[in-house]
């Protein structure tokens, strides 16, 4: 099969992984149990050797269209052609009290009679591990050979029958006729779900329900409404339930450019952007999810810790706060369209990046401004932090990029330590917490008097990337909203100009441009 475009996949998850679902009605990608476990489905990565989850029409001529039922993350994949039409819903339920991490497929008719193919060609760990596929009483059990050990079994009352390692059939429903397949961890014996119509419909109705009573807790009334709201419940399927973390995106080995060779392992906790979608999700007045993250930072990670060489807090974390994500390349996947090579672990664990303390000390101040005010435990541990700032600020490190060609004192990690100096003065000042006000205030005017001696270039009339070149950052962009400088102010208007015209290409703006500024380190 050829390579569908990334966009052709929609997600479904249920606040522990995600199955991402293309248009042809294949799963090509999913990791079980959670998020950063190895793949099952990773066809998205390697066509012949990741593995997939596909059912469809036998139709020769269709036409594909997927959406998702209103307000939810239940996905629904149609399929129409002059002798019939099809559809498949998929959905992962969500239990509040466990995780059950079930991948739920109803199978319909809408019109016509339509013929079936299904193939579950599961692929453990990563691709790396052989397996053994048994039928048994209603279904078929997946029994991993590698140190993974993992189990799943596809249940349904659809006869399937066992075919060079993966499940198959071939069925056909009637107008108004559906079939279910329900895919599971299977290590306990458990059955989870019954693989009956109605245990289905009751479990999609939870689900839809779940999802709705969640979106319907959004304040906002703006304008692309509706557009907001798919964000927002797209956002939400990034967080763990079990932990209280988000990871950055759910998936790795997906290229920025087809054969390029960033193919980055996204999940994991960053600092930065768990801060920008906990900022977004409170602006549309969710703060449980706030309150959830803060909990995970002072329980799971030691935002102190003295014994690390980069600074206290680390760009970013594993789910559960560990420490350590070694990045190690899968030589044996081809790679999405052959983008290789496919990573997991993420070597950029380990960096400085002096931007990290100014989103995370913004996000606190919005929580404790408008969600729950923070405690005694969690501000001893933001002193520590700042008070490192205002001794540090001044490093060369490898930025919001996270560039691997060398250090260099870059304009948005030196003006997001002045947001975290900021930020952690006014929450001192509005809770009349103890801390060396003196000393902070002396440092964050300090560093305001720096950017604009040492990152304006008047000739120019442009903020630059880093300290001695002539070049821009789409990063600078967010001065403004960081509070540093107004939006009227004369040098921003033509700074904005300088960014238009080295920057912006077709509408879209290049973070920055290969070539100009800091080298990255990769082709």
């Amino acid at each position: 099969m050829a390579y569908q475009p990334i966009e052709n996949y929609g997600i479904v998850g249920d606040l522990h992984t995600v199955a991402l679902v293309g248009m042809n009605g294949s799963i090509d990608f999913l990791c079980l149990p959670g998020f950063d476990s190895p793949s099952v489905f990773a066809a998205l990565l390697d066509d012949k050797k990741g593995g997939r989850f596909r059912i469809a029409p036998t139709f020769e001529d269709v036409r594909k269209k997927q959406l998702y039922l209103p307000d939810t993350n239940v996905l629904l994949t149609r399929f129409l052609s002059e002798d019939g039409v099809a559809e498949i819903i998929d959905f992962m339920p969500i239990d509040e009290g466990a995780a059950v991490h079930d991948l739920v497929r109803r199978v319909k008719t809408v019109r016509g009679e339509v013929r079936f193919r299904m193939i579950c060609d599961p692929r453990f760990d990563y691709g790396r591990a052989s397996h053994k596929a048994l039928p048994v009483d209603g279904g078929i059990v997946f029994r991993s050979e590698g140190k993974d050990g993992m189990t799943l079994r596809l249940r349904s009352g659809t006869p399937m029958d066992v075919r060079n390692g993966a499940g198959f059939a071939e069925f056909t429903l009637r107008s108004g006729e559906t079939a279910d397949f329900i895919l599971e961890p299977a290590d306990d014996g458990a059955v989870s779900l019954p693989a009956a119509d109605e245990a289905v419909s009751v479990a999609l109705e939870k689900t839809v329900n779940y999802w709705r009573r969640w979106i319907g807790r959004a304040n906002y009334q703006g304008r692309w409404r509706d557009m907001v709201n798919r964000s927002a419940l797209t956002l939400k399927l990034l967080f763990s339930q079990r932990h209280g973390s988000l990871v950055a995106a759910p998936t790795f080995g997906l290229p920025e450019r087809i054969g390029g060779e960033r193919n980055w392992d996204y999940r994991y906790v960053w600092i930065r952007d768990s801060a920008f979608t906990l900022h977004a999700l409170g602006e549309l007045g969710y703060t449980n999810e706030a309150r959830a993250f803060m909990r995970w930072l002072e329980e799971c990670v030691h935002l102190a810790a003295k014994d690390r060489e980069n600074g206290p807090l680390q760009v970013m974390y594993g789910l559960d706060g560990r420490s350590k994500l070694t990045e190690e390349i899968l030589p044996h996947f081809e790679g999405y369209r052959g983008s290789s090579p496919v990573r997991v672990g993420n070597g950029a664990y380990d960096q400085l990046q002096l931007d990290i303390y100014g989103e995370l000390l913004d996000a606190i101040y919005i929580f404790n401004r408008y969600g729950q005010p923070i405690g005694y435990e969690l501000w001893n541990e933001l002193v520590l932090l700042v008070n490192w700032v205002t001794e540090n600020w001044r490093k060369p490190d490898e930025g919001i990029w996270e560039v691997r060609g060398g250090r260099d004192e870059f304009l948005y990690s030196r003006l997001q330590c002045w947001v975290a100096i900021d930020r952690a003065v006014r929450i001192a000042m509005n809770r009349s917490f103890p801390a060396p006000l003196d000393h902070w205030i002396k440092a964050r005017d300090t560093i305001y008097r720096d950017i604009y001696e040492n990152f304006w270039n008047k000739g120019k009339g442009a903020f630059i990337q880093y300290r001695g070149t002539d070049a821009v950052d789409a990063s600078s962009l967010l001065m403004p909203i960081a509070k540093f400088i107004s939006f009227g102010d004369r040098r921003w208007t033509s700074h904005m100009k300088a960014v238009e015209d080295e920057l912006v290409e077709d509408s879209l703006t290049y973070r920055y441009r290969m070539g100009k500024g800091a080298s990255d380190g990769l082709d």
